[in-house]
């Protein structure tokens, strides 16, 4: 007999119950009503306990349970689902006047049917559609082409703003549409941190949202915090005409939708006529830029939804619906000076500094300026007003000059000459838009920078040790270069903090934990393989991709400093101007020196034999889709395990194109018009005898 069949779980499922009860409308106070009903300590102590609960007792955790919220779903490929009700775009304008030409020809073709409008914030996110039967969260698709998208179920259960069960009345077959978005704040934050970590900053909270919903793994989707706000019900037609008559208007199910615990924007609104819509865009071009989140446009929509069908859809978009969009806002604001800051790789940037000026919500002082090429285009001369626009993107851009205040005898922008930190003199290669210090060990911003790189997360993963603690190690002269990082003492960093701590009493930078997770780190870093170790060293133009092959090619650091400028071109994407950087950086007496120093460190400077079988034999492979079994880069390292090559282009060197879903259309047609082989997943596996 098993001996769990004589214990009574009821009580343990109750307790269960009543802590997803607990912790769900928890959550709704925090993320609806903004409101902390209990501490961050006690609420975390009910989740942990449930957590642990449903591990004890799989089988009575539920598939909507509120430890979704915190991840932990694996999804190597986004399943592609077609849309019951296909997801169509809005036709978009940005002029007035053809918001006019759309609200006469809507009188024009309802005539004397009775209707209003809805206008509404056009939320600039990532569209999704979320599936509820019987009050509970099925699946969530994301828009695709309109037709087809890809299921995100996991990764959307981790936004506290998705219900994963309804409240109140609700229907019982339905879908919910509307918006991901990203808020300013909580992008700012992972911006910063993805800089600390050596990870390029995303452009905007859009692609940023974007990018999370595809993330693999939903821990990580998790930790990005994203806000689901919801702008559309979709229901069967049957149920709309029999079961549900107080869904009548779109206003009505939105209101409605708040009650089962959707986020919905609080400043829709029914519109009667052109002028009410008018003065509810002018309102939100203005004040737009105090709201949390980013937003493009209005959306206008025909409130009545019995008359969308009356109305019917052009061959792209709904006749009952149009988006106005907003004009990116430009504003004026005079350049005080010019200063050049000194990147990593020795890149200097100029940056116009500004007279303080209110664009897009926020005070910009400062905009890059790019290179001397982009100064010498837009003929920007001292004294001139900058022309600065903000629209999407949450970084300012200068787009031109202001030449209603320009002073006829105002002189050119004199670019640097030598390197602001440093002094040594800048260079120019021919055919670079930038100048750059070559002072590249001796440069304090360049090193710092190179510190940065070494610890990132995709080099040497040093996490505990951030761009702060670099600078202040390097400040108090503890490391100059890489190689010291490894000679560090957990005593000489215990207390260690800058001269504004000490002058102001505040706590010590470094901790006793601190320490220890920093000598910790470091040492784990020694386990990286060879190919990241030689991308940490930062040679310029060698990125990962190229660290990697370098790697591969010449399989010890030894036979890679001894190689010639001529067998350094002769590896893959490796051109004479690259070969030339790496061959001048292994024969600086310098560099040889660091390098030793790191060998005695115990880092990894020779390839692991990692080939297991040459079943491909040299044969060159182009890898292009999704695969139900292997993410990308795990079926391009099983390509090279088996003695094959991965490439990033076809051409008639190419063997085989291995082809998942999705495969990009471009490289279908070459490949079949260059007859190369195109095989799936499946024959894959069996040329690797699996």
């Amino acid at each position: 007999m098993d001996l769990f069949s004589c214990i009574d779980l009821e009580p343990t499922r109750q307790r269960m119950e009543e802590l997803a009860k607990l912790i769900d409308q928890y959550n709704y106070e925090y993320y609806m009503n903004d409101k902390s009903l209990v501490s961050d300590f006690e609420f975390d102590k009910l989740l942990r306990e449930l957590i642990d609960l449903e591990q004890m007792h799989p089988d009575l955790a539920q598939p909507n349970s509120p430890t979704k919220r915190v991840g932990g779903e694996i999804n190597k490929t986004f399943k592609q689902v077609t849309h019951r009700f296909p997801m169509l775009s809005l036709g978009n304008t940005y002029s007035l006047d053809e918001i006019r030409e759309f609200e006469e020809r809507t009188r024009k073709l309802l005539g004397d049917t009775p209707y209003s409008y809805t206008c509404e914030l056009k939320y600039d996110g990532v569209a999704i559609g979320l599936t509820y039967k019987h009050g509970a969260l099925v699946q969530a698709v994301t828009r695709g082409n309109g037709a087809v998208g890809d299921d995100i179920t996991s990764n959307a259960r981790t936004i506290p703003t998705i219900p994963l069960k309804l409240r109140g009345d609700f229907p019982d077959d339905f879908e919910a549409r509307g918006e991901v978005v990203y808020p300013f704040d909580e992008f700012e934050a992972m911006n910063r941190q993805r800089e600390a970590d050596g990870d390029e900053p995303f452009a905007n909270p859009r692609n940023a949202a974007s990018g999370s919903l595809k993330l693999q793994d939903s821990r990580e989707c998790a930790k990005r915090k994203l806000q689901f706000c919801m702008y559309f019900m979709m229901m069967p037609e049957s149920a709309e005409e029999n079961a549900y008559p107080q869904y009548a208007t779109h206003y009505s199910r939105l209101q409605s939708a708040k009650q089962m615990g959707f986020k919905v924007q609080p400043f829709i609104k029914e519109c009667a006529n052109i002028a009410e819509i008018m003065d509810f865009i002018n309102y939100w071009d203005k004040e737009r830029w105090n709201l949390p989140y980013a937003i493009d446009g209005i959306v206008i929509k025909v409130n009545q939804v019995g008359l969308w069908n009356t109305m019917g859809l052009t061959a792209k978009s709904p006749r009952w619906a149009i988006a106005y969009k907003f004009k990116a806002e430009r504003v004026s604001t005079p350049l005080e000076s010019v200063s050049f800051q000194v990147g990593r790789t020795g890149i200097v940037t100029p940056v116009a500094n500004m007279a303080p000026v209110w664009l897009g919500g926020t005070t910009v002082r400062r905009a890059t300026l790019n290179n001397a090429d982009f100064i010498q285009s837009l003929d920007i001369r001292k004294g001139d007003h900058l022309l600065i626009e903000k629209g999407g993107e949450i970084i300012p851009k200068v787009v031109g000059v202001d030449m209603e205040h320009r002073d006829p005898y105002a002189s050119p922008i004199a670019y640097a000459q030598v390197c602001p930190v440093c002094g040594t003199p800048l260079v120019r290669e021919a055919g670079e838009s930038g100048y750059y210090c070559p002072n590249q060990d001796g440069c304090p911003p360049q090193i710092v920078g190179r510190l940065e790189h070494f610890v990132a997360r995709r080099a040497m993963n040093i996490d505990s040790l951030g761009t702060e603690r670099l600078q202040l190690l390097y400040d108090k002269g503890m490391v100059r270069n890489i190689a010291d990082l490894y000679d560090l003492k957990r005593e000489q960093l215990i207390g260690l903090e800058t001269e504004a701590d000490a002058a102001t009493g505040n706590r010590s930078s470094i901790q006793e934990k601190g320490a220890d997770n920093i000598i910790s780190a470091i040492s784990q870093s020694r386990e990286i393989p060879f190919e990241r170790v030689l991308f940490a060293l930062g040679i310029r133009f060698v990125g990962e991709v190229g660290a990697k092959k370098l790697a591969r090619f010449f399989k010890d650091i030894d036979l890679l400093m001894q190689a010639s400028v001529e067998e350094l071109a002769q590896v893959e994407d490796i051109g004479e101007k690259t070969a030339a950087f790496i061959y001048d950086y292994f024969h600086n007496p310098e560099h040889i020196a660091i390098i030793a120093r790191l060998k005695e460190a115990g880092l990894q400077f020779s390839c692991s034999n990692t080939q297991v079988s040459d079943h491909l034999g040299g044969k060159t492979f182009v890898v292009s889709g999704v695969f139900s079994r292997f993410s990308r880069d795990e079926i391009k390292a099983s390509i090279e395990a088996h003695g094959g090559k991965v490439s990033s282009s076809i051409s008639g060197k190419t063997d085989f194109v291995l082809a998942g879903e999705k495969m990009g259309p471009e490289k279908l047609k070459k490949a079949e018009k260059l007859g190369v082989s195109i095989i799936n997943e499946e024959q894959y596996l069996q040329m690797i005898g699996e």
